[in-house]
């Protein structure tokens, strides 16, 4: 199975954390856990798309 990058332009606001998540398992998953320096930086692209759409917690202070 193929996999290609989206070509849509999607803010982090248009998609949910648990999209990008998936996206991010099926990732992992194709790979076998070993990225290629392509899939790497598709990955780290991921993960800063995700940390956008994640739902913020707030931080207690000390």
């Amino acid at each position: 199975m193929l996999h290609t990058m989206s070509t849509t332009p999607e803010s982090a606001s248009e998609r949910s954390a648990a999209e990008v998540n998936e996206e991010i398992r099926a990732l992992w998953f194709r790979t076998g856990g070993t990225l290629s320096m392509d899939e790497r930086r598709e990955y780290q692209r991921l993960v800063l798309e995700w940390a956008e759409a994640a739902p913020h917690s707030p931080t207690r202070a000390a």
